[in-house]
This record gives C-alpha cells, structure tokens and sequence, in this order.
C-alpha cells in the first residue's frame, strides 16, 4: 500500500502537472489548498521531489514550485521511489536495494521470490509507464 506522504507527493505532483507550460511558479500555499495536503508535510515532500530533480523552487515574493520536466516526462514511478525508494515488496527482488532474505533457503528454488519479482516487474511497468500528464488526462486508459 502507498504510504499517505506518496499520496501527498502525488496529489501535488498531479496539481503541479495541470498548470499550464510557462506559468509562474505556484506556491507552496496554494498546493497544500488544491491538492489538499498539509503545509508540515508538503515542505518536507516537495524539498525531497526538488532535490531528486523533479521540482524547481524559485524564491521569494512570486516564489512557488513548478515541475522541472514536462508533465509527459515525469512518471508515477519516479515519484513513489523518491518518496517511498524501491518499488519491490521483498528485498531480495529490489533493482535498487537488493538484500537476501535470512530465512530463505535457496533464491532459485524461492516460490516467494518468483512471484514476487512478477509483482515488481508489472508494478514498474505500470507505474513507469504512466506520466503525469497520462493521469491527468481526462480519459486515462487502463493499462
């Protein structure tokens, strides 16, 4: 299950993606009202998307936030692994942060572990291949 801060980091990064190309940068106020998160965590979600290359801040008085890529170039999954990290259930089927599991007894035999990489590799492949701009279309197809 997605954690409540991936899915503040999700409603923002989809209030973000429906502005339109070249608008100023929208403060952190107005996010926290539209896509209904809390200032405390907002600041803390969105100092983390920016610095994973995802955000841009601008200071000051006309200060705010705006995506740092086009809406189509941004996915669902770069989103929860900055929020979240791997995508994987187990860590003996992460990309990312793979650790062997110390009840297991052989990796190759693991039925747990087989299922489980299915379950990453259809995850990633769903949530990579969603951009923002794919799920703030007004028609999103099932995948």
């Amino acid at each position: 299950m997605l954690t409540q801060r991936s899915r503040y980091a999700l409603r923002s990064m989809l209030f973000l993606a429906t502005a339109p190309a070249g608008s100023p940068p929208i403060p952190m106020t107005r996010i926290a009202g539209e896509a209904n998160v809390p200032r405390k965590f907002l600041e803390l979600i969105l100092a983390d998307l920016r610095d994973a290359g995802l955000l841009h801040s601008h200071r000051g008085k006309m200060g705010g936030y705006c995506l740092s890529r086009p809406s189509h170039l941004i996915s669902l999954g770069e989103i929860i692994r900055v929020i979240e990290g791997p995508l994987a259930l187990v860590p003996c089927v992460s990309r990312t942060a793979y650790r062997s599991c110390k009840d297991c007894r052989s990796e190759a035999d693991c039925a747990i572990r087989h299922a489980m990489m299915r379950v990453r590799d259809e995850t990633a492949r769903i949530l990579d291949g969603t951009s923002l701009a794919d799920a703030t279309a007004k028609s999103l197809v099932a995948a």
